[in-house]
Formats: structure tokens, sequence, C-alpha cells
């Protein structure tokens, strides 16, 4: 029996809510000569709205996040005049719950049956976290390579100066970038709720790494940290941080000579914990002088902006001394 037969159990009314039910599909009409609106239970449980017989739109818009609000009601307005259907996503906002709508209807006053409005609300919730899901991790991809490359660079430079010929920068170089590739393979589950990632010691061991033999002995570069998990997020910020400051020091600090020391100790306190750089046995320092450089806005971006920290200097003439301190719930992520 074709589904266009007026008489097939399709159309039985209690047939069509079964299957509207079964959709969760909210119903809806609108009167656009007194702004009333009629909904089903679906639609007041959607909304988290106790059931009434007549519901305004201001009584909606209360319910409706304040950032949605306006573009909402304008949306709404717009319809009588769109010609076909149309379709509004927006949050709404259940006790501390944000929830997902779309609106969807037909547009054009020709669309009006005795001064109504028809059309639907649909939980979109899932799809529209699904959506900032995939924001974010296209960004962070895209954060990811670009602080890649920029470590690339950086080692590239580095490399050259410290070589001079082409065979012994190509050793050397990648040697470091294996290292790198060694620190990126650390990130990895960890039993218990350490995180998914490397231990932080492991990880400034092996980002350190490539470092460690421009010297004249073995054991110049010291790590003492906490015994605790990185994130995969915190272990990319890391990476940037200890790259920027170990180049720093190769062009201006302790390991620009042969003899000079670098140590990296950590203490903890309640949830931070604190990252001590220390050099010792290079040239004398003195604080940077003018405007604020590239490589430093760099570190402050990533300490603050990423691991929620600070950073300080203390340019003392034996030689640096650099204080992270960074949220431990940050470094978990």
């Amino acid at each position: 029996m074709p589904f266009s037969d007026p008489h097939h159990p399709l159309w039985k009314p209690d047939n069509l809510r079964r299957a509207i039910n079964a959709a969760g599909v909210a119903l809806w009409s609108w009167n656009v000569a007194n702004d009333h609106f009629a909904m089903d239970d679906q639609a007041f449980k959607l909304w988290g709205l106790v059931k009434s017989a007549e519901v305004k739109f201001e009584d909606l818009s209360a319910h409706i996040h304040p950032a949605d609000r306006d573009r909402v009601r304008a949306a709404f307005t717009a319809t009588r005049g769109i010609v076909g259907p149309y379709e509004i996503d927006f949050r709404i906002l259940v006790e501390e719950d944000i929830r997902w709508i779309s609106a969807r209807g037909i547009g054009d006053d020709l669309a009006l049956h005795e001064g109504q409005m028809f059309g639907v609300f649909l939980d979109v919730t899932g799809r529209k976290q699904a959506e900032e899901g995939n924001e974010l991790l296209a960004g962070e991809m895209s954060h990811r390579v670009k602080n890649l490359l920029a470590i690339a660079v950086g080692l590239t430079n580095i490399t050259s100066q410290s070589t001079t010929t082409a065979k012994e920068m190509a050793v050397e170089l990648t040697g470091r970038l294996s290292a790198l590739g060694r620190a990126h393979d650390l990130v990895r589950p960890l039993p218990g709720s350490q995180g998914h990632a490397a231990l932080l010691g492991d990880l400034l061991s092996v980002l350190l790494s490539p470092y460690e033999d421009l010297g004249a002995f073995k054991g110049r570069i010291r790590v003492a940290v906490p015994r605790m998990g990185v994130g995969e997020a915190a272990a990319t910020a890391l990476s940037l941080i200890f790259h920027e400051l170990a180049t720093n020091s190769l062009k201006y600090g302790a390991l620009s000579v042969d003899t000079g020391i670098l140590d990296l100790s950590g203490s903890t306190e309640d949830n931070d914990v604190t990252l001590t750089w220390t050099e010792r046995g290079g040239p004398e320092v003195e604080p940077p002088d003018g405007a604020e450089g590239y490589g430093s806005k760099l570190l402050n971006r990533s300490v603050t902006g990423q691991l929620g920290g600070t950073i300080t200097y203390d340019w003392s003439i034996e030689g640096v001394i650099v204080v992270l301190r960074l949220k431990g719930e940050r470094l978990a992520r």
C-alpha cells in the first residue's frame, strides 16, 4: 500500500506521534499575531519548562543563551520573509547545562495556516559538541605543526653555528631531530591518573639530549624534577619552552662554552609545579636591552597561555636563572 494513501497506518495520528517521539522531535506553532507559542510535551521537556497552554516568545527568550538571544529574535522575525525551509541553531540554558537546539520550519506568510507558523525543535547538542571538538582538534594540529617547524628551524640554526662542514651539520642535525622525535614518542598513556604522556623527568631529559654532547664532558646537563605525568598538549608547550631556553643558552649562556653547566630542578606545592633553570660556568650575563624579542614572546605565550603559569628571570652575573611556576592540572593535559 503506497504511503500516499491517506488511509495508510502511517498517517494515523497516534502512529505519527509515535514516530515523532521516536525521533526526538519536538513540535511547536507560532501565532504571528499575538506572539504566542504552543508546544508539545517533548518541547517543554527539551526547554526544561513546566507545561502550560501557551508560551510567549519572551518566555522562551529568557532561557536562550544571552549571546544568542538577539540573533534568535531577529531570525524568527525574518522567517516570515523567507521562502522555503529555514533552520536556526542556538543555545539554551537548562539549569546549569547548555543545550543546542535547532528550530526548523517553512518561511513566508504563504506557509501560514490560520495565522500560525509551524515547525520543530531538535536537540543537536551532540552534533554541536562534535563540531566544536573537531574545530579544536584542527586548531591543535595546526598549532602543533607550527611548533614543530619552529623547533626544527631553531635546531638547524644551532647546528649551523656549531659545525664547519655540511656533512658534520647533517649528522648533528639528524641526531637532534631524532632526539626531538623520541621526545614526541614519549607521549603515551600512563597508568593511573597521571595523564597521557611521558614522565616529566624523562621528557625533559630527552628534550635536552641534543645539547648534551656539545661540551667538553658528559653530565653537564642535570635534570632533577618531581615524578609526574605530562599531557600531550603540555608536552608540545614544554618542547617549545625548553628548546628556546637551550637555544639562548647555546648562543649566549652556559652551553656556549665547553665547561658550562645547566641544572634543571623542580618542586611541587599543592597543585603547582616550580621548575628552575640555572646556568653556571658560562660568560657573564647581562639583562636584554630593548624591546622583547620573538623568542621571549614565545616563552611568555607558552607559559602563561598554555600552561597557566608565570616565568621570571634572574640575570645574575654568574649565569641566568629562569623560574617557571606552572599549574599541575595544565601539565596533565
